[in-house]
């Protein structure tokens, strides 16, 4: 996560102290990701030191951000292993530091695992699949700012870079995504509050355990089918070192999806759209990808994703059978 906002220690300091976490003694930078400054921030608070994570939001402004703080912090109270927002004295959650929000959370045990078991795969389907149910009485809402609208706003804004072959898939893939989003049974999708990026790194294991989700900075208000979906894409395909592969992987993809049902069963109109939304889930990071990538901003330490495992991604699903996962699903809905 890379560092836009160089905070001065003093400043880091004051923040800490004001959420009554203890005395800063260190520092440090987080590499990797693309959208905001994360720093880990090591306190000493009776004798004992703690690690914090504080994020600098780079695009999310003040009027956003109250929705995502609010939904970690309900999910928390719910039982599901999230981050849980610092508050100061007045009970206020969302801070300010060189004149941008910012936001303090408790750091999660473990590491994540980049190289995922049927083991690791149905922690998250069972776990993901609480997340949902824990959200439906949420009480705030935000569309996800980066669905179908910001695809139709992005697209054009990225044709330039691409290649003719690259051209054609990314607007004939729009247009279905649009035609999908007019179907009836789109409408019938159970929709709440969901992650939208949950991501490899963006999950902890320690000894095999989940230990939580983090990084809900692109959460919003989506169908849940969308949220698997981005999770089986990240999760369920073969992975290598330098994540040239993607192809989907049955087993991962089976021991995901039968975790999940077995919390919260997909309804028949999930069952005929989880093809196009596995598409959905790859157009989008293929997209914000490149866009990443072709219009990049000034960072320390950034390093932007390469967008083209996305687009293999998007390939692979485009060419898969369409009853594949949904016939899939339905052996393990039927076995639990």
């Amino acid at each position: 996560m890379a560092v836009y906002t160089e905070v001065p220690f003093d400043e880091a300091a004051a923040l800490l102290r004001a959420l009554n976490l203890g005395e800063l003694t260190e520092l440090r930078g987080i590499h990797g990701g693309i959208e905001n400054t994360n720093y880990f921030v090591t306190t000493e608070r009776e004798g004992q030191h703690e690690t914090h994570v504080l994020t600098v939001f780079e695009r999310l402004g003040f009027e956003q951000l109250p929705y995502y703080l609010h939904f970690m912090k309900h999910l928390a109270g719910k039982g599901i292993p999230v981050p849980e927002p610092a508050a100061d004295a007045q009970g206020e959650i969302l801070h300010t530091l060189q004149g941008k929000p910012a936001a303090v959370v408790n750091k999660l045990r473990g590491h994540s695992e980049l190289a995922p078991t049927e083991s690791h795969c149905r922690a998250v389907g069972d776990m993901l699949a609480r997340l949902h149910l824990a959200g439906r009485d949420f009480g705030m809402s935000q569309p996800n700012l980066r669905g179908l609208p910001w695809w139709n706003e992005t697209v054009p804004v990225v044709l330039p870079h691409l290649s003719a072959s690259q051209s054609a898939l990314i607007r004939t893939e729009l247009a279905y995504q649009n035609h999908v989003a007019a179907l009836p049974a789109y409408a019938a999708l159970p929709r709440g509050p969901v992650h939208a990026d949950l991501f490899r790194d963006n999950v902890m294991f320690e000894d095999g355990e989940l230990t939580g989700f983090f990084d809900f900075y692109f959460a919003g208000n989506d169908s849940f089918l969308f949220d698997l979906a981005v999770c089986l894409n990240d999760w369920c395909i073969r992975h290598s070192a330098d994540d040239s592969d993607g192809q989907h992987d049955a087993a991962l993809a089976q021991a995901m999806a039968s975790a999940y049902q077995a919390v919260r069963p997909l309804n028949a109109a999930e069952r005929s759209l989880l093809p196009a939304m596995l598409r959905a889930g790859a157009l989008r990071f293929w997209l914000s990808r490149l866009w990443d990538w072709h219009l990049p901003r000034d960072a320390s330490m950034l390093k932007p994703h390469d967008p083209t495992h996305f687009e293999r991604v998007l390939r692979e699903r485009v060419g898969l059978a369409p009853d594949l996962l949904a016939s899939l699903l339905e052996e393990h809905s039927l076995a639990a």
